[in-house]
Parts: structure tokens; sequence; C-alpha cells
């Protein structure tokens, strides 16, 4: 069994964010979102992963990803040349997957709890795919399934009504019958071979196509606000510990402080992470923070919020909260008097505020 793992597209729900970076190697919990995915189908003793690129972002996945070895898989990089769809993606993937099943895993989900026993399923059972949903309150934005019977009998991609609120969960497993459903499937009205589509395909065929609702959480991190919800979810997944140096500060909580980190007469509030080299001076950390590495933190407050590596947030009156803030990012405090910060800002930025 092999996995696929789609990391293209724009990511144009996340700009500024992904007019520099891949959307899929945004930190949660100061990891990329994209190893999360290569660990869950590690873990459950796949060893060899496809992982499908854009041609303006792939150079930037294959630096961070690497050979797969720290992860201990092998990674074949796959290109798709446009972003016309996953179905096109499982065609373009094709030479590569061959005849064996796979689990397909959109590079920028997390699933709590990883895939392990779903994988374990789909190989002891008799089905030709096995899909993961989830109940939304807003389907309308979701590829949809509908059941009869415990049976999948209808999906439907964004529907305008649905008549389900089981959406799909970017997890799937198939076998190689799914190459075929996808050939002959034609363009959506927005112009992409959509999944749904091809599974639907694998449904009128007459093929097993198995459904298993998830009872954890599950996250699309594709906007602002879900980003910040995934790190909250990490986060409280993690266990304190503290490699850097703590001088004359206090770490209340959860809270894990990397290597090469120093903290002076600073306050932390876990869940939190604080990563390699970065320094708080005189600052505050409030819960459900990730600080990258790197990053200084000085007479100032940060809350509920991620910083990419090498930023830097000094001498603010107000809290940075609820904020997303690019690589090497700069804010600091102009002469007026502020009142409060909310930023999702590109990297290489700089913010001068009142």
């Amino acid at each position: 069994m092999k996995g696929l793992i789609l990391s293209g597209g724009k990511g144009t729900r996340m700009r500024p964010i992904t007019h520099t970076s891949a959307k899929q190697l945004i930190p949660v919990a100061n990891k990329p979102v994209l190893f999360y995915g290569i660990e869950a189908i590690a873990a459950a003793g796949i060893d060899d992963i496809g992982i499908i690129i854009a041609p303006e972002t792939g150079d930037e996945i294959r630096a961070a990803a690497g050979d797969g070895s720290r992860f201990g898989v092998h990674i074949t990089y796959i290109v798709q040349d446009s972003p016309a769809g996953l179905a096109h993606a499982v065609l373009t993937a094709e030479p590569f997957l061959g005849d064996d099943a796979f689990v397909m895993y959109l590079g920028d989900n997390l699933l709590q709890g990883g895939i392990v026993d779903f994988v374990e399923r789909f190989r002891t059972g008799a089905c030709d795919a096995l899909i993961l949903l989830t109940q939304v309150p807003d389907p309308e934005h979701y590829g949809v399934a509908e059941l009869e019977g415990g049976r999948v009998v209808r999906l439907i991609e964004k529907p305008r009504t649905p008549r389900s609120d089981l959406a799909l969960v970017g997890v799937y497993m198939f076998t190689a019958s799914v190459h075929d459903a996808a050939r002959a499937i034609s363009p959506s009205a927005r112009g992409e071979l959509e999944i749904t589509d091809a599974i639907q395909h694998l449904v009128d065929s007459g093929l097993r196509v198995e459904p298993h609702i998830v009872q954890g959480w599950w996250k699309d991190t594709g906007q602002l606000a879900d980003m910040l919800d995934a790190n909250r979810l990490i986060l409280d997944t993690l266990e304190a510990s503290c490699e850097g140096v703590v001088d004359e500060s206090q770490l209340d909580g959860r809270v894990v402080v990397a290597a090469g980190a120093r903290l002076e007469r600073s306050t932390v509030r876990g869940p939190a992470i604080i990563g390699a080299g970065a320094r708080l001076i005189d600052a505050y950390v409030g819960p459900y923070t990730a600080v990258g590495e790197g990053c200084v933190i000085e007479s100032a407050e940060v809350e509920h919020s991620i910083l990419l590596a090498g930023c830097q947030v000094r001498r603010l009156d107000g809290r940075v909260e609820s904020s997303l803030l690019g690589r090497n990012v700069r804010i600091s405090r102009d002469e007026r008097q502020p009142r409060a910060y909310r930023f999702m800002l590109g990297d290489n930025s700089e913010v001068r505020v009142p």
C-alpha cells in the first residue's frame, strides 16, 4: 500500500502568507502542517509516499521534507502542472501508484488520532474505497456524502442545498479502480476533475464504497481561523518541557521551551511553545501561542497566535492576539498610543503601529 499527499494548490485563502510560502509548510505548534500528514501515514505502516507538488512551491516543499528519511519513509515528488482537481491529482500520480492500493491525504489537513485504524480496516476489508466523513454545520462548503443503510449512495461537491451534513474529510483510501473512475468523469463547472465525481462513479459502477464517520476533531487549515484553531488543538496535546534558559521568568501550565531559547523577566502561560533560539525579554506570552525559532518578543504581549521563524515584536502597549505573523516580520511601537492589534502578515513584513 502506498501514500499520496496532495501538497499543490495556491493557498489563496491564506494570502499574503502564501505569496512567499506553501500553505502546507505553515507551522502548527512549530511543525509544518505537511509533516503531520507524513507522520500519520508512516505510523500506519506505509513507507512509500508520493507528494503532489506545484511548480511554484515544489522546491520549497522538497527542501523541507527531503527524501523522507527523517520520517522513516521514501518520498517521491510528483509535479502537477495546474490545480485541476483532486481526481486530476490521482491521474497525475498514476505512474507512481501503479496497481497498488493507496491512502490519499490532503497536505493541509489535520486529523486527531491519525489514520492507523482506518488503514487497517481498509487493508482487512473488501471495499474499493473508504472515505472519512464528519458532521459539519456548513456542508455547502464541502464535498458531501449521502448515506442509506450505512452505505454511500451519493456524493456532491459543495452542494447549494445539502441533503446531508456529512462532509468528506481530506483522507481517502482507494484501490487502483479509482484511476478508471477518474478517467471516466468530466470537469465540473469550476473546471476541475472532482474526487467526489470519481467516487460517485465507483458507486454507480456497483463497486463498494464504505464510509467511516470520524469521532475526533478534523481541521482543514486553509483559513486563518482554522489554522489558529488547529494550533490550539495540537498545543493541547503537548507535555511540558524546558531545554532553554529561564531567567527570572515564570512558566505556567504546559509550556515547551526548546533548546537555545532564553526567557528574561517574562511570563509564559501554556499551552504554548517557544522555539529554538527564541528570546523573550520583559514579555508575556499567553495560552495557545506558538513562537517560532529565532523570534524576539521584547516588552510586548502575544496570545493565541502563531509567529513564524525570525519574527520580532517589540515595545507594544497593546496585546497581539489571534494573529499569524510570517517569517522575519517585525512589529514595533511608534510614538502614538496604541489600542489593540490583530494581524495576518506575510514574510519579511515590517509594521509600525501608533
